[in-house]
C-alpha cells in the first residue's frame, strides 16, 4: 500500500479527515517561499485558543502545556497553502478584534469564561460553514489543536492510556466508566 492510500484509509477508518492531509501528501515543492509565524504574540494567542478548546483538567494538562501554539505555527508554516495561511492569520486577528470589542482587552488577557464566550459563536459559524461546504478559520484551529494535542507526549501519555509494548490482540476488552481511550501501536493500522 502506498503512503497516499494508507493516509486516506486511516482517515476513513477514524471517521474524520486528517487536518491538511492533501498538503501532507503533496510533498515538498521546489521554490516554495518560506513562511514563518515568528510573532511571539501570535503564538501566545494560539496557546490560549488551544487551551480554551482543550483546557487543563484534574486528569490531564491542557493544550497550552503541550505547546500547541508552536505546533500550530509550524503546521501553518510548513503544511498549508497561502490561502489557508491567510484565512488562519485573519482568523487570529478577528479573535483579538472580537475580544477588544467585547472586553477592551486582548484575548490572552481575558478570563476563561470570556474566552469561551468569544469562541462559541465562532464554533457555530464554523459548523454552519462546514455544512455549506465552505472552510472556516476556526475549524482549522480546532483541527490543529486536536491533532497537536493528541499526538504530543502529554496528550498520548496523560490524556490517553499509552501502551508502548502491547500484548496480543484482544477484541473484547471490558471498559470501566470514565476510562480513557488507548493509544499505542495497536491503535494504528497495520
Amino acid at each position: 500500500m502506498d503512503r497516499r492510500k494508507a493516509i486516506k484509509h486511516t482517515a476513513f477508518l477514524l471517521g474524520t479527515s486528517v487536518a491538511g492531509s492533501e498538503l501532507f501528501l503533496s510533498g515538498c515543492t521546489s521554490g516554495r517561499e518560506e513562511y514563518k509565524i515568528v510573532d511571539s504574540k501570535a503564538i501566545a494567542l494560539m496557546d490560549e485558543i488551544g487551551e480554551t478548546i482543550l483546557p487543563e483538567s484534574e486528569k490531564s494538562p491542557g493544550a497550552k502545556s503541550a505547546g500547541i501554539g508552536m505546533f500550530m505555527a509550524k503546521m501553518i508554516s510548513d503544511c498549508y497553502s497561502d490561502a489557508e495561511r491567510t484565512m488562519f492569520m485573519d482568523g487570529l486577528k478577528k479573535i483579538d478584534e472580537l475580544s477588544q470589542k467585547a472586553h477592551a482587552k486582548d484575548f490572552v488577557a481575558l478570563t476563561s469564561q470570556q474566552r469561551t464566550d468569544i469562541l462559541i459563536p465562532l464554533d457555530r459559524e464554523a459548523t454552519e460553514a462546514g455544512q455549506d461546504g465552505h472552510s472556516h478559520f476556526f475549524s482549522l484551529m480546532k483541527q490543529l489543536t486536536l491533532l497537536g494535542y493528541f499526538t504530543s507526549e502529554i496528550g498520548v501519555t496523560q490524556a490517553l492510556r499509552y501502551d508502548p509494548v502491547p500484548g496480543g490482540y484482544d477484541g473484547c476488552v471490558p471498559l470501566e466508566k470514565g476510562q480513557t481511550a488507548w493509544f499505542g501501536p495497536t491503535s494504528a493500522i497495520g
